[in-house]
This record gives C-alpha cells, sequence and structure tokens, in this order.
C-alpha cells in the first residue's frame, strides 16, 4: 500500500493546480466568442460588427458574470436550466411562423442602461420595488423573450430564426419619460408594451423583472405554443342501462363479457393525473378483472352459475343479486395455432406502443410449447407476413422476426386482418385451436375503418373456426370502439396493456382463459318477479344489451368464455312496498297478481359448445334471503367506484371515501396485489375530484 501511496502523492504533485481566475476568463471569452458568432450569423443591425469591447452593463453581461463565478457544478446546473427554460418558450405567434421552434435562442443588442438584478429560470422573480438608477432602464425576463431597454426607451431582441422588434415606453424616477417608435420591423411584431405603476411579477404572459426606469414592465397575456398531437381516442358511446318497472318490463337481456380493457385504461388515465373519458368506464369488465371465489362446475357442463343476495351498499331499501359463473379450467391445454397481427403503422411509435407489445409477445412465448405454433403478420402502409408458420419452441427465431419490427407508415387494417385470416387457414390443423391475436392502437386509417364494417368482415370469418382476440396498447389515438367491436365479433376478448405486469396478468397468468374457449355465445336472460320486485337495474353491460327475442335465436351472437374465466353481474332490484322505490304505481294499471312464491326471479342461461350450431339451456331460480356470494362486498365496491366514475344519480350521496372503505375491509388475502392497487386508484380519483 506504500508503494501506491508514495505514487499518489507523487502524481498529486506533478499536477499542475487549477488556476480559478484563469479559468473562468476562458469561460468568459468562449461566450464572448459564442455570442459574437450567434448575433453575427442573424444579421446585424449595424454596420458595425459587434466585438468583445462591449459595456459593462446589459443582460448578457450581467448573466456571463454570474456564470463566470460559478464552480464547474454550478455552471452544469446552470446550463441544464438554461436549456430547459428553452424548452417552456411562449410566443405570441403561431407554430408554423418560426422555424425551430420552440427551443428560440435570444441575445441582447448592444445598448446601455439597464443591470440584471437576478435570473433563476427555476422559478419566477416576484418583484415589488426597485430603485431606479441615474441612466435608467428595464430589463425583460421570461420563457421567450430576454433583452434590455437602454435611455432611448428602445430595444431588439433576435430570435435564432427571426429577429423581433417592438417599443416600449415608461417614466424614469426623475420624471423624464422615454419612449421610441419601433426602428426594426419584424416578420410578426410583439404586441406593444406599456408601463404600469406596480404589477405582480406574473400576469399569465411574461415574467417581469426590472432594474430601472422607476416602473415595471405589463405585457398581456400570451397564449403558449404546445406541440401536442391531436387526441383522437374513440370509446363507444352507451347511456347507462334506466331504471325498469319489473311490471312494465320484466325481462333483462344481454350478452356475457370477460373482457377487462376498460380497468386497464382507467388504471392508466389515473396513474397519469386524469380522470378516465366516460366511454372508457365500463362497468362489467372493471368488476370483472378481478378474481372470486365462485364454485367449480360438476358434471358436463362448461360453467356454473351462482347466485346471491346480499343489501346494496349505496342505497337503503334496495338488494343486489349477485350473478356469478365459474368456468372449467381442461386437465391439459389444447395446442394452439397462434398468427400474431401486429399494427406496425407509425403511430406505434412510442415506448408504450411497439416497444412494449415485443416485450409481452416475449412474456407469452415462454408459455408455448413445441406444440404450438406461431405466425407473424404486420400491417402499416401494407401488410405482409414475416414468420411463416414456426413451432413455438423456435424461440430465437420467433424472437429475431420480432425485434425487427419497426413502426412507420399508415395503418391497413383491413389488408393485415385479410392476411392474418388467410394464413391461420393455412396453419389449421385437426384438433388445434387456432386464433388471431390483434395487437394495435387502434389506429385503423386504410381500408374498412368503420367498426360496423369491420364487424360485418370479421362476422364471415368467425365461421371459419378462426377466433379474434384484441391487445391494446399505448395512449392517444387509442380506438377503443373498433378494438370492442372487434374482439365481441371475432368471438374473442378484448384487453388493453399497459405496463409489463399487466401484460403478464393477460398472457401469462390468464394464457388458457385468453386463448381456449370453452362454450361460445353465451347469453343471460333474467325475469322479474312482478309480485316481489318493483323495480331493477342491469348495472354495466351497456354495450352487451340484447333484444329479448335475441335470447333464443341461435344465429345472434354473443359472448366467449374461455377456459377458466369468470363472469359476474350485478342487477340492483327494489323490492315491492320499498320506501326506495322511485317510480310510483300505474294508477289504471293491473297490478301484479300475487304468486305464492319466496322467487324473485328466474335466471336463464344459453351457450353454445365451441364449434356447435345449436344452444344448450341452464336455468336456476333466484330465491330471496339467500346468502350473498364469497366476494360479493369487493364486487360491489368495484361497481359502485365506476358509478361514481360515470358521475351516476341512483347511488345517493355515495362517496368515493364509502367505496374505499368497502374494498378495504373486503380486500381479503389479495396474493397479486390487484386489490390493493384498486383501493389506490379509487384514493388518486378521491383526491382528483376534489
Amino acid at each position: 500500500m506504500s508503494d501506491f501511496d508514495d505514487l499518489k502523492r507523487a502524481l498529486d504533485a506533478a499536477t499542475p493546480k487549477a488556476d480559478d481566475t484563469r479559468k473562468a476568463e476562458n469561460l468568459a471569452r468562449a461566450m464572448e466568442n459564442f455570442d459574437d458568432l450567434q448575433f453575427s450569423s442573424q444579421g446585424n443591425a449595424d454596420d458595425t460588427r459587434l466585438t468583445s469591447e462591449r459595456p459593462e452593463n446589459g443582460l448578457i453581461r450581467g448573466v456571463r458574470k454570474m456564470i463566470a463565478n460559478f464552480s464547474t457544478r454550478g455552471v452544469l446546473t446552470a446550463t441544464t436550466a438554461l436549456a430547459a427554460l428553452g424548452l417552456v418558450m411562449i410566443v405570441p405567434v403561431v407554430r408554423d411562423q418560426i422555424p425551430g421552434m420552440p427551443g428560440a435562442i435570444v441575445t441582447e443588442q448592444n445598448a446601455p442602461g439597464g443591470e440584471l438584478l437576478s435570473l433563476d429560470p427555476a422559478q419566477e422573480p416576484v418583484v415589488e420595488e426597485a430603485e431606479a438608477p441615474q441612466q435608467g432602464g428595464i430589463a425583460l425576463s421570461g420563457s421567450a423573450d430576454i433583452g434590455t431597454v437602454p435611455e432611448g426607451g428602445e430595444t431588439t431582441l433576435f430570435h435564432t430564426d427571426m429577429d423581433v422588434t417592438f417599443s416600449l415606453s415608461g417614466e424614469t424616477d426623475n420624471g423624464q419619460a422615454f419612449g421610441a417608435p419601433v426602428s426594426r420591423p419584424a416578420p410578426t411584431p410583439m404586441p406593444t408594451a406599456k408601463a404600469s405603476p406596480r404589477v405582480g411579477a406574473a400576469n399569465g404572459g411574461l415574467t417581469q423583472m426590472y432594474s430601472g426606469g422607476g416602473a415595471q414592465l405589463s405585457m398581456p397575456p400570451m397564449e403558449p405554443v404546445i406541440v401536442v398531437e391531436e387526441n383522437t381516442e374513440a370509446f363507444p358511446e352507451a347511456e347507462a342501462n334506466p331504471l325498469k318497472v319489473t311490471a312494465e318490463d320484466p325481462v333483462s337481456t344481454f350478452s356475457i363479457d370477460v373482457d377487462t380493457a376498460s380497468w386497464s385504461i382507467l388504471r392508466n388515465s389515473l396513474t397519469y393525473g386524469t380522470l378516465p373519458p366516460d366511454g372508457a368506464v365500463r362497468i362489467e369488465e372493471m368488476v370483472n378483472y378481478f378474481s372470486y371465489d365462485y364454485p367449480a362446475p360438476t358434471g358436463d357442463q362448461p360453467f356454473q352459475p351462482s347466485i346471491g343476495v346480499t343489501d346494496t351498499p349505496w342505497n337503503d331499501g334496495t338488494q343486489i343479486v349477485h350473478i356469478g359463473l365459474q368456468g372449467m379450467m381442461p386437465d391439459e391445454r389444447p395446442p394452439m395455432n397462434l398468427v400474431f397481427l401486429i399494427d406496425t403503422s407509425g403511430s406505434m411509435n412510442q415506448p408504450t406502443k411497439l416497444p412494449l407489445l415485443k416485450q409481452s409477445f416475449r412474456l407469452m412465448l415462454g408459455q408455448l410449447t413445441e406444440n404450438d405454433s406461431v405466425s407473424i403478420v404486420t400491417y402499416a402502409g401494407s401488410a405482409g407476413r414475416v414468420l411463416d408458420p414456426t413451432p413455438a419452441d423456435q424461440r430465437d427465431k420467433i424472437l429475431q422476426a420480432l425485434e425487427n419490427l419497426q413502426a412507420g407508415g399508415g395503418t391497413a387494417g383491413q389488408e393485415g386482418l385479410q392476411q392474418a385470416y388467410a394464413t391461420a387457414k393455412e396453419m389449421a390443423e385437426e384438433g388445434k385451436t387456432s386464433r388471431v391475436i390483434l395487437a394495435t392502437d387502434g389506429d385503423f386509417n386504410i381500408g374498412i375503418h368503420d367498426p360496423d364494417e369491420l364487424k360485418d368482415y370479421i362476422a364471415k370469418e368467425r365461421d371459419s373456426g378462426t377466433y379474434l382476440s384484441v391487445l391494446g396498447f399505448g395512449r392517444g389515438n387509442l380506438d377503443d370502439a373498433t378494438m370492442q367491436a372487434l374482439a365481441q365479433t371475432g368471438n374473442g376478448m378484448a384487453a388493453y396493456i399497459d405496463t409489463l405486469s399487466e401484460a403478464r396478468k393477460v398472457l401469462v397468468d390468464q394464457l388458457t382463459g385468453a386463448l381456449v374457449p370453452i362454450a361460445d355465445d353465451v347469453k343471460i336472460q333474467v325475469e322479474f318477479n312482478p309480485a316481489k320486485v318493483a323495480e331493477y337495474r342491469l348495472i354495466g353491460y351497456e354495450t352487451r344489451a340484447l333484444k329479448r327475442e335475441d335470447f333464443n335465436n341461435d344465429k345472434v351472437d354473443a359472448g366467449e368464455i374461455g377456459a377458466g374465466h369468470q363472469v359476474t353481474a350485478l342487477y340492483e332490484i327494489t323490492p315491492v312496498g320499498s320506501e326506495a322505490r322511485l317510480t310510483d304505481p300505474l294508477r289504471y294499471g293491473a297490478a301484479p297478481e300475487a304468486v305464492d312464491s319466496d322467487e324473485l326471479g328466474f335466471l336463464r342461461l344459453r351457450y353454445k359448445a365451441p364449434g356447435a350450431d345449436e344452444s344448450q339451456l341452464i336455468e336456476a331460480s333466484i330465491v330471496e334471503n339467500t346468502d350473498a356470494l364469497a366476494d360479493a362486498d369487493f364486487a360491489l365496491a368495484i361497481a359502485g367506484f365506476g358509478q361514481i366514475l360515470r358521475g351516476s344519480d341512483l347511488i345517493g350521496d355515495w362517496s368515493f371515501g364509502d367505496a374505499i372503505k368497502l374494498a378495504q375491509g373486503a380486500k381479503g388475502a389479495d396474493p397479486y396485489g390487484y386489490r390493493q392497487e384498486a383501493i389506490t386508484l379509487m384514493r388518486l380519483a378521491e383526491s382528483m375530484s376534489q
């Protein structure tokens, strides 16, 4: 160690000591040269070139002196702050008029007068009073323009790509007026600024800051130049289910839904500090995102219905009819032929889109075996197959094809779907499940892009036995309405993936349920007993409503249940005689005939075995005084949360705080933390709503 110590001492002795004075001088001279070059490259108002022999006063001189006295760390901090300042420029002209904006650099004209008091880009200065120097002058500072006003009252501000000139007028402390017309016309003139006796440090426009002239500068608010891509997100538009009078309309019919996209979009919005769009809040998808302890099916039935009745947490005097379906899980997953239909259009060129998509499919590949096959079709300006059908155990080949994908071009969605279905037909084998997995931000702008037209096209292809699932990525142009239409018509599920954790949930933990169907065209119909139930309403499923006659029509499409999937449906009912009833009985209508029964209603379920043409029927009674199902309180907390977000007027004054309290008491074991995450999101929504 002593040899190293001796070597270190020798090196220290041989190293010249830092000369702080010389370093400051060199830095100052470098900045002067930069200013000269910058100024001369834009043109000079005078014929004489500006040199480093400039008056000692002035704004840039003051800044230069300040920087020259900084330590190395201070210089880095200051320059970083100034760079950040340039990224939030506020300019009173439209973007197209200033090439290179935002981030224009400005310098001062060689003019006397004005000495900078302070310049802290990190915060706006608050100036109340100022002593006027003998020469007078006003110094401006702000996000866009910096300059000085000499005794004559004129200044010229220089942008990187244009010169801007305006005039100032005011009065010095000794009463001498100053002012001058604009002597250097600008391509887009700045508004005239006038002195006022006293103005706050910020008025919505530039920040005021002065060192002379005995007056503060007041400027009108200016519109900021913000380069923002247009938000073209689209969500299904559906009014909340209305309250129904049982005596007038006792039958409710709808298609089941196992999608979870709504919850993920909601989480994404709240995580980034905004409440979710109205159409993105689909209560059935929020509730179905979570797992519940429903009894497993027995015998040959693909799923088992369970029914519970409990008091409504948000309305005294009403009850909740809770219907739960639990799908069966096969002993062994059947082999699959999968076509990854990947959107590689220009809109996918964002970290939360194509890069996250690649990472998500990498996770999924780990769950596939040599019995499974994979092909990759992409679509942008045109569609193409970038990976022929390949056994899933050839991971390197598949991953290389994924990594080679690049985003660019338009969005030829129709052509991509046609290519994907053709590939799926080519891969079809007896005993294998075929599925196209569409991964997109939902932007279909070439070919068929209307949801109704897309539904018609998918419906024609569905009968071939190839199902379609949709995975959404990214925000800004997320066409959730189209994604929902595609998934519903294609006998598949729709999920939104905003994190790698969500990708694991959908494509790893729930892979079999997402890809292996156990029942098609599953419909639910509930008939309520008017002698027991005065009113009812279905909570959620607005986009899944069916006509009463659709229930027995096997040609009408409905939802799919995958292996191990769960479905939850909630009805709020008002018992006959309850003070909570919102509608009056008809004066001239016939009263419902009393029925000697304890049935609140009757449940009917229809489903088809995968690939079958004829449906099968399951029936069960809904009996009053039935015990609540396990986890009912947590499901109700999520349903109440969704109704608050939708602004429902049917839940009284029930609040986010009530939903949080109910969810906390019903959180249970929560092995993956999904329920705790829900409580955290409720708290975020509560804070934002305030």
